[in-house]
């Protein structure tokens, strides 16, 4: 396969099906088996880092300005120089750096950086802070500026999207749109497929095959391939039935035997076409999930009033200081509601969750140790609540109670009363088949630690969900299969995501958290779905 100039490539696939591997092979990190792979040597590679933790002591701003390695080089040894004697030597290398540094536009570097910062959500006045003072969201902005300062002619980015806010996603469209190189992009938001790509890249099965178009024109033209296919076949069916026909009435014919072969030829050739039709496979399968609850709640679901919540962080100079993040926060649930929290990355939405999840005295000992109490205030559940609850961090949940277990043995301790077969209808139900329920817990991926815990959801049947970012690491056909079972649950679902599809197919209200000038957060409160909510506020994220 080919990928060309200017044109930008969703890949997609299902976890695990080989999209990273392909994404290290074209960066160099991984060799091939065999083949080759070839880019020519006067393009710029850009490659979106992995290690969160490589530039932990390099000032923010710095770590950007590396994206251009020539450039960045060419300072450091120019400062490196002028901190010495200046010898005629010296002077001609000075003279050579400074061409260097012109040429890459090194002038204008710094402010270029800051630019790309601001527009990721980093504020001027952090430029100068380290890298080890982000939290984890904002260092996967920095790495993405540093990817984009480079300038590559080829871009590479795995997951970009990945625990970046809903406005820091728009951004990086609206970035792409106006890319002229080639990028390759690993993504399970296919609102930021449709936005960004103008192909698709499938892997499936060990084969990619590129389509023209975004995700919703790559679904459409593989579902009328596979539908184009299923005729044939009918029809290739109803051909060899009526050639089977002839060769048992004029097979025995002497007259007839010469086109009774002829037509055995052709039964021959039509099982053929069918069978190669019919052995394309799919790596592709949607879990069936469908939350149920024996009880309803009442109608007064949740009750928050008057909350206070702050933590001690650590600042700059390593004292100690108060850090608010709600003052007097209200909130009230009803029955129903389908709540979504936004806002941007560190204003509180995980945060509100655990203290939401904190006041219901059911919660299992494990889950506690996720959760928080208010400083002042309080929450009250309402009357038959039962609330289930997806932690962000997947893998740290399922290594508090998975140690040593399998899937199996894991879910199956949530009701040890249940018969197996129901345990294993809901793990083979979340595409935990056969030998896929003997995994170790510690060896499963991102998608399948979110899939188990969400198996966990559905065997505990509560009437209340709290979900904190729940499709980060599943597939897109995971995302529809877990769409799917949310539009028909019953219950109340409170959740967080910056998945503009899922957001957008889901909420019917939103609380948005806006940082107030002096310390905490506004809980605004909006009735009706996300997009009259953009609607209103006049904050369409794609036209800003």
């Amino acid at each position: 396969m080919q990928f060309d100039p200017q044109k930008r490539y969703g890949l997609t696939g299902a976890n695990g099906a080989g999209k990273s591997t392909l994404l290290k092979m074209l960066a160099g990190e991984e060799d091939t088996d065999q083949g080759s792979i070839t880019i020519p040597s006067n393009l710029r590679l850009g490659v979106l880092k992995q290690n969160h933790f490589e530039y932990e002591e390099e000032r923010i701003l710095d770590a950007v300005l590396m994206g251009n390695r020539g450039l960045w080089d060419a300072m450091v040894e120019k400062d490196r120089l002028l901190e010495g004697e200046v010898t005629d030597e010296v002077g001609i290398r000075l003279g050579e750096l400074e061409g260097v540094i012109a040429e890459e536009d090194g002038y204008t570097a710094e402010s270029e950086a800051a630019g790309l910062l601001v527009g990721l959500g980093i504020p001027q006045e952090h430029h100068a802070d380290k890298m080890n003072t982000l939290a984890g969201g904002y260092t996967l902005r920095v790495l993405i500026a540093q990817v984009l300062f480079g300038k590559p002619d080829v871009l590479l980015l795995d997951e970009p999207t990945n625990h970046l806010d809903l406005e820091s996603i728009a951004w990086l469209e609206r970035f792409l749109l106006d890319y002229r190189g080639t990028l390759v992009v690993i993504s399970h938001d296919r609102h930021f497929l449709n936005a960004a790509a103008t192909h698709i890249a499938d892997v499936d099965y060990q084969t990619i095959t590129v389509y023209t178009g975004n995700y919703q024109d790559f679904v459409e033209q593989k579902y009328e391939n596979k539908q184009r296919a299923e005729q044939q076949n009918q029809a290739a069916k109803k051909k060899i039935g009526e050639l089977q026909g002839f060769v048992q009435r004029f097979g025995a014919h002497a007259s007839k035997s010469s086109q009774a072969q002829s037509r055995m030829k052709q039964i021959e050739k039509l099982k053929e076409e069918v069978g190669s039709r019919g052995q394309k496979r799919s790596s592709l399968v949607r879990p069936f999930i469908r939350f149920e609850f024996e009880k309803p709640s009442g109608r007064d679901v949740l009750r928050m009033e008057g909350v206070d919540k702050a933590f001690n962080v650590e600042t700059r100079s390593g004292a100690k200081e108060r850090k608010v993040v709600f003052q007097r926060a209200a909130l009230h649930l009803n029955r129903g509601d389908r709540l979504v929290v936004t806002g941007p990355n560190g204003v509180g939405k995980s945060t509100l969750l655990k203290l939401l999840v904190g006041a219901y005295a059911g919660l299992d000992a494990d889950t506690r140790k996720d959760v928080y109490t208010p400083d002042a205030g309080e929450v009250r559940w309402g009357h038959d609540t039962s609330v289930g609850y997806f932690a962000q961090d997947t893998h740290e949940a399922l290594g508090r109670t998975g140690a040593g277990m399998n899937a199996f043995q894991w879910l199956y301790q949530w009701d040890t009363n249940a018969p197996q077969e129901h345990i294993r209808g809901i793990l083979g139900r979340l595409l935990f088949q056969g030998e896929a329920a003997l995994k170790n817990t510690e060896s499963l991926s991102g998608g399948e630690c979110a899939r188990l815990l969400l198996a966990k959801l559905l065997v505990l049947q509560h009437n209340v969900l709290v979900l904190d970012e729940p499709t980060n690491h599943l597939d897109i056909e995971s995302i529809e299969g877990l769409l799917d079972g949310l539009k028909l649950f019953k219950g109340t679902l409170v959740f967080v995501s910056h998945d503009r599809h899922f957001v957008s197919s889901l909420a019917t209200r939103v609380l948005d958290l806006r940082p107030k000038e002096s310390a905490g957060a506004d809980l605004v409160d909006y009735g009706g779905t996300y997009d009259e909510f953009l609607e209103r506020e006049g904050r369409d994220l794609l036209r800003r």
